[in-house]
């Protein structure tokens, strides 16, 4: 596995005025054999006709040199390669200069956001769901993304959706029992589970959250698990109202017996609670029923 190395390199504005001073010169040592040889009448000598070639031979060399100077800016990198062999990474960001026979590729640092599409999987209890999820990644290891995979932005994406999937089948959708979890009611804490971390780690990127943004039901079977959620939500309230209501009645009794209101025997009593629950329980709003007595006395 290659490792990120941080190299150093020269200051671009160190290697500036160097060149500009020496391409001036062979400038102007270019300039003056010219005129010489003007004013030879064509008398060419030898140190004259060597000062021209090796001028022309250091602004080459110069022209050559100035291939050597790149930019870095903040949050980015260059990662130097030499025929094919890597040289090291330059994170520091300003103007620099290396090798011209360098190769330099670009890398961003900076923060990124992935979100995955909506893939369709069956959760723990076969049920087919839709999910998608957000990934936040940034590159710290820059050799490793270059080097070790062939597109890490290719790779984040397949590797996310293959996490995302594989997290779906280890939950169900909907948790009908207690103290477990479930993709609806533990999306936060299951979210934090995902192995997108241990996937990316080999292509030098770090996971800085990863958090599902979309979780339903399949629309083949939407309607049906609706009306199973509203079945159960039936369910729960009823149990609720049953209960309050039973703690009701048994107050009732309570105070009717302690302040001596009414004595009740098991008859009226049983009565007294049947119609109390049938209030208390009931859906809709009692009619009450007024007993005002007979015509026959």
């Amino acid at each position: 596995m290659i490792r990120e190395r941080v190299r150093s390199t020269l200051s671009g504005w160190v290697m500036v005025p160097g060149l500009l001073v020496a391409g001036v010169g062979c400038l102007v040592g270019l300039v003056s054999a010219a005129q010489w040889l003007e004013d030879s009448a064509g008398d060419v000598n030898g140190a004259m006709v060597g000062i021209v070639i090796h001028s022309a031979v250091a602004l080459l060399v110069i022209g050559v040199l100035a291939f050597g100077f790149f930019i870095v800016n903040p949050n980015e990198a260059k990662v130097l390669t030499l025929f094919g062999k890597y040289s090291g990474s330059v994170k520091t960001d300003g103007f620099h200069w290396a090798n011209p026979l360098l190769t330099k590729r670009h890398i961003s640092l900076r923060v990124r956001n992935f979100e995955s599409s909506q893939i369709k999987v069956n959760d723990l209890e076969g049920n087919p769901i839709e999910i998608a999820a957000v990934v936040v990644w940034k590159v710290t290891e820059t050799a490793e993304a270059c080097f070790e995979v062939d597109s890490y932005e290719h790779y984040v994406k397949v590797q996310t959706q293959a996490a995302v999937r594989n997290l779906a089948t280890h939950y169900p959708y909907d948790a009908y029992e207690e103290h477990h979890k479930s993709l609806r009611g533990n999306t936060v804490e299951i979210a934090e589970q995902v192995e997108v971390q241990e996937r990316l780690a080999k292509a030098g990127v770090e996971v800085l959250e990863a958090r599902i943004n979309h979780l339903a039901y399949a629309p083949e079977i939407a309607s049906a698990m609706l009306q199973r959620q509203q079945a159960g939500a039936i369910i729960a309230a009823r149990s609720r109202i049953v209960e309050g209501a039973v703690g009701m009645v048994e107050m009732a009794l309570d105070l009717l017996s302690k302040r001596d209101v009414v004595a009740l025997d098991n008859d009226r009593k049983a009565a007294m609670v049947s119609n109390l629950l049938v209030v208390l329980c009931g859906d809709r709003n009692t009619q009450p029923m007024i007993n005002a007595g007979t015509i026959y006395q």
